[in-house]
């Protein structure tokens, strides 16, 4: 299996082109997951304001837009990042990316340097309501916690591929509501999560849709429409084991969802807000033949 690290490898082609391979191990049924996707496009960015746009010195994706076009599928994706605004306190880039000449995915992304921020500061008092249970992540690690526990395998693992790419670990007592789930994640392989990996991070979740169905009813697909990423911390270089997810479905109507998704760190202080759109469709959609010319998802 591929790491994080080599999944999200990034060449420069120009001084606006950037090449990436997706792979398998990633996926979901045929699709590479959308927080996998915009792991890609995150690690563009950081290549693309480390190089073409060092001058700027704003290494630190702030914001990030995202709307998935087509499916997309393993193997190499062309990344076009056009500068939109390059400014003194952040700039905004917009990013293309496209397989087999076919334009799938397209970003809107806000840098800035966190490190350099000033300006007014003050305490919301901000919690999660109700607040998830207390965590001891020296005991999780060996799944002694007595709060929380390891789920070994997420439903139809071996179709959503993706999701063992992480450690699961749920309320021993299960999930406050049936529409929000509290989860504490760290990659299976024991590496670290990064900048690049919160998007992966917002996008992995246990598919809460699968508590309301019936047996009659799916398996489904979960193609997302669109991402958004509010992120409020930078990780440190070395990155983090742990990170926590609560994440809330709102609405779900006529093969339509929503998704609120907050990443916290071991210290609770928020790291990203997200939000998602996305389908709820048969999984026979996910393996379809593309139709030429490919417009629908």
């Amino acid at each position: 299996m591929s790491s994080w690290v080599e999944a999200t490898a990034v060449t420069k082609l120009d001084t606006k082109t950037y090449s990436c391979e997706l792979f398998d191990d990633w996926c979901i049924g045929s699709v590479p997951n959308g927080g996998y996707v915009t792991g890609c496009i995150l690690q563009v960015v950081a290549t693309h304001f480390s190089t073409a746009l060092a001058k700027q010195n704003q290494p630190h994706t702030i914001a990030l837009h995202v709307e998935f076009l087509r499916r997309t599928q393993v193997g190499p994706a062309i990344f076009k990042v056009d500068d939109v605004k390059l400014g003194r306190q952040t700039s905004i880039v917009h990013v293309h990316m496209s397989q087999e000449g076919r334009e799938e995915v397209i970003a809107y992304v806000t840098n800035s340097n966190v490190d350099t921020e000033v300006g007014a500061s003050f305490d919301t008092g901000y919690k999660l309501s109700p607040a998830p249970p207390p965590v001891d992540l020296a005991k999780l690690a060996e799944d002694k916690d007595e709060h929380w526990e390891v789920m070994e395998k997420m439903p139809y693992s071996q179709f959503r591929k993706a999701t063992m790419r992480v450690k699961w670990h749920f309320p021993r007592k299960g999930h406050v509501m049936t529409s929000v789930a509290d989860e504490w994640l760290c990659f299976s392989d024991g590496s670290n999560f990064t900048n690049t990996s919160i998007g992966f991070v917002a996008d992995m979740f246990p598919q809460i849709i699968e508590s309301y169905r019936d047996q009659s009813q799916g398996p489904f697909w979960y193609p997302t429409l669109l991402l958004n990423l509010d992120i409020k911390k930078d990780l440190p270089p070395e990155g983090v084991k742990w990170l926590a997810v609560r994440v809330q479905m709102k609405k779900i109507k006529n093969g339509r969802m929503d998704l609120d998704v907050h990443v916290h760190d071991a210290e609770g202080d928020i790291v990203a807000l997200s939000h998602h759109v996305g389908f709820v469709v048969d999984a026979s959609r996910n393996l379809a033949e593309r139709k030429k010319p490919d417009t629908k998802i």
